[in-house]
């Protein structure tokens, strides 16, 4: 009866992590189709429909992790799936951009707790030895959301507006909803303390202020945008609100990012690397712009499709590394992935001109990352901290991950820009990523073994039976 348990939990929290994934991947096919609706905006305004989902995603995370180790996992994660049907409805029936682009931020802050506290519930209602397996489960949501994501845009545009991809939104997450209120578990904590309102405000300014500067950054003129009015101040401000908003949480009684989140080597480090992850995820985003460059005969339609060996790679390699962290540990896992991804990026790099090169760099591409996205840094961090804070960390990871695609996007572009739209400027530019993920690997190899982190998920079980 408890496995039967786990497994409804577990479907509902995947198919609550693949409604949000969706919500990225079908934006693309659907900006034709908004474009006609709204003859009036440009193409940086139309851009804005993906960016300010990402833009409150980021605000939403830490804020929606930190209420559900206060008000208990099932009703946050019931207020994100609601709070994502109203977002869905709201683009649906907008009759304008901007009104899309309020359900899109009301969709993002939704969305921005919806993965964290379902790796917190794993933390919660798996045993340490079934953790990695079930998220790498939840993992492995992204990779399937970018291979069923465009196809089924596709099949709904055929047949319909692009107003049914977010109408279809609605009665799925109330089915959620009604599931998840049934399976997830209600507990709260014993000593939730006041919200912290003032860390909640300056964080979310730092975040709101770090992701549209770097969001507004023109990878075409690099050195001129970074100086902009666009740019320019929003980075001073979240370099300035960083020290004061860790100044205000150091001093709060129950604050959105508890010290104790940062607290040992082993999280530092995961934070490293989900970073150095999103800078990979971002590196991905530009592969079809390579191949246009340097592949003779890729036409831009055809460019998207060779993004399908790292999907592929992907949603094969998240739940196997799920499998492999309860076996050999997150160390081994982490820094296997790195020397694969590594390697793509710069086997890439080199021989971008060859299309059976570049479908072999993909796939070790996506296989590494696979081993860095999703379980294993979720896995460290459900190690290393008490059940009350586990919501607020799985949040962290997902801040540093975002922050990673952020500064990724920027650098990258601009390194690619460098080039004049040319196969060298992206060359370069996987080479750099290539650089980097070697460096990781550094970082990596000061992660705690298999035998450390089995004796630290003891400690944890043996004091939470004490607590209980």
């Amino acid at each position: 009866m408890e496995r039967k348990r786990t497994n409804h939990i577990l479907l509902v929290l995947f198919f609550g992590v693949l409604m949000g994934a969706l919500d990225i991947a079908i934006v693309g096919p659907a900006l034709p189709a908004m474009r006609s609706s709204f003859v009036a905006a440009g193409n940086r305004s139309l851009a804005w429909i993906f960016s300010v989902y990402v833009l409150f995603n980021l605000i939403g995370t830490p804020i929606m992790a930190k209420l559900s180790d206060i008000a208990g996992r099932r009703m946050i994660y019931a207020l994100d799936l609601l709070l994502f049907a109203v977002g869905s409805l709201t683009v649906a029936l907008s009759p304008s951009l901007p009104f899309v682009l309020l359900g899109r931020g009301i969709q993002g802050f939704g969305a921005g707790g919806i993965f964290p506290v379902a790796s917190a519930v794993i933390g919660d209602t798996f045993p340490p030895e079934r953790r990695g397996r079930a998220l790498g489960l939840i993992g492995a949501v992204f990779g399937l959301a970018f291979i069923v994501g465009p196809a089924l845009a596709g099949l709904i545009l055929r047949f319909a507006t692009w107003h049914w991809l977010f109408l279809i939104n609605v009665p799925l997450a109330l089915t959620l909803l009604g599931f998840g209120l049934r399976v997830l578990p209600s507990q709260k904590s014993s000593s939730p303390g006041r919200f912290d309102w003032s860390g909640t405000l300056l964080l979310s300014l730092t975040l709101a202020s770090l992701a549209y500067g770097l969001n507004s950054v023109d990878t075409s003129n690099f050195t001129a945008s970074i100086l902009s009015a666009h740019v320019l101040p929003f980075l001073l401000a979240a370099l300035a609100l960083i020290p004061v908003t860790a100044l205000i949480e150091r001093k709060a009684a129950s604050p959105v990012l508890p010290g104790n989140v940062f607290a040992s080597r082993q999280l530092r480090i995961g934070y490293v690397l989900t970073a150095g992850a999103g800078v990979g995820e971002a590196a991905v985003v530009f592969m079809p712009s390579l191949a246009i460059a340097s592949i003779s005969g890729v036409q831009p339609h055809q460019a998207s499709f060779l993004l399908m060996p790292v999907v592929l790679a992907l949603a094969v390699g998240s739940p196997l590394a799920g499998r492999l962290l309860d076996g050999v540990g997150s160390r081994i896992v982490i820094m296997s992935g790195l020397v694969v991804a590594a390697t793509g990026m710069v086997m890439l790099s080199v021989t971008a001109g060859s299309m059976l090169m570049f479908i072999v760099s993909g796939a070790l591409i996506g296989l590494g990352l696979s081993a860095l996205l999703g379980a294993p840094i979720r896995y460290i961090t459900l190690n290393e901290v008490e059940p009350s804070n586990r919501s607020a960390a799985q949040g962290a990871v997902t801040v540093f991950t975002s922050s990673g695609q952020l500064l990724g996007a920027a650098v990258i572009g601009a390194i690619a820009a460098s080039g004049n739209g040319s196969g060298s400027g992206y060359a370069h530019a996987f080479l750099v990523t290539g650089i980097v993920a070697a460096i990781l690997i550094i970082a990596a190899a000061r992660l705690k073994n298999r035998a450390a982190e089995a004796a630290q998920a003891e400690r944890q079980k043996a004091s939470a039976h004490e607590k209980s």
